[in-house]
């Protein structure tokens, strides 16, 4: 991301004030996750229109967006490796924990035979954007699933590099880290955040599909952001207003067992992504896409400012769902 780039997204978004005045030889693990939150955060913009027009919109208006949460999906298989990766969310957590994350809550999705974890940041956890990691347990699967699988996802390269893999072991030990290192190492982290596995067969992506939209999802798209979330102070008005706009937002809103949480989105946006055809030659298909969501967090208790920065089961289920198909 080149420096004009990288000026625009943040003008975008609610930053921290202590990211933006830190200086020194040094950068702090704190601003490191800021910056490779709004990397992603940009990428994300990239592949969905409706969130990019959406943000767009609102830095007319002049509103930045609070960046509450990034998710992204991973595949765990049976045994401790899926090709040169780490199986599960070891695959980002390796990441995330040196960064200054860790685990806050543990979501069974079990229509979806997942596991979903939050990471908060553990020097900001309410205005340093979350992570909601889900895997995919493929040893729940058939048999049939679970060969195509193997073979779409062993294919796994490693983006880390020895830089980042430096940064990272620094980290582990440190707070904070060499501005030059970091610098240097961004890239591969922020590579962690994308698609590593080779093209899949168009046959291997049909049984993946057959059994979970997630899995299929996953073929296509890797451990990409599968949504981003603006938190706003009212779900239900920015989804009226979206809806009247003739967006192609969620029909309802999700709101948590306790009533804190309410989230929405716009469905996925489509993609075209490549497939091997049986004959060996490329062909190409659309398919869904990430998307842009919606959150409103009330406080914990009544008089208080700290917000519930928890999420929910069924609320998790029902937004997976914005990915099933591309609608029109």
């Amino acid at each position: 991301m080149d420096e004009a780039t990288a000026a625009h997204v943040a003008s975008t978004l609610h930053l921290p004030a202590d990211v933006l005045v830190e200086q020194g030889s040094r950068v702090s693990r704190r601003v490191l996750a800021m910056a490779l939150n709004t990397i992603l955060f940009r990428d994300l913009l990239t592949r969905v229109p409706s969130g990019a027009t959406y943000v767009a919109e609102n830095h007319q208006e002049g509103r930045r967006i609070v960046f509450d949460h990034g998710a992204v999906r991973t595949i765990h298989l049976p045994g401790p490796m899926v090709g040169a990766l780490p199986s599960g969310e070891e695959v980002l957590t390796r990441v995330l924990r040196p960064l200054g994350y860790s685990v806050r809550g543990v979501y069974p999705l079990t229509r979806l035979r997942m596991t979903g974890r939050s990471y908060a940041h553990d020097d900001g956890p309410a205005d340093i954007p979350q992570f909601f990691v889900s895997e995919l347990h493929i040893d729940q699967f058939p048999s049939e699933f679970q060969v195509a699988a193997a073979r779409v996802f062993g294919t796994s390269r490693d983006p880390l590099g020895p830089q980042a893999r430096e940064l990272l072991e620094v980290l582990e030990g440190n707070k904070s880290v060499d501005l030059t290192l970091a610098c240097a190492a961004m890239p591969d982290l922020a590579a962690c955040f994308g698609c590593h596995h080779q093209i899949p067969s168009l046959d291997d992506y049909e049984t993946l599909r057959l059994h979970s939209k997630e899995a299929a999802w996953i073929a296509t798209e890797g451990n990409a952001f599968n949504h981003a979330t603006d938190r706003v102070v009212d779900v239900e008005a920015v989804a009226d207003r979206q809806r009247e706009l003739g967006r192609r937002i969620k029909d309802r809103v999700e709101v948590s067992s306790s009533g804190r949480v309410r989230q929405t989105a716009f469905r996925a946006d489509p993609v075209r992504r490549s497939f091997r055809a049986a004959d060996g030659s490329t062909m190409e298909m659309e398919v869904p896409g990430s998307f842009f969501e919606f959150i409103t967090r009330a406080p914990l208790h009544a008089g208080s400012d700290e917000l519930d920065l928890g999420f929910d089961s069924s609320n998790a289920q029902g937004i997976f769902k914005m990915t099933e198909a591309v609608t029109s």
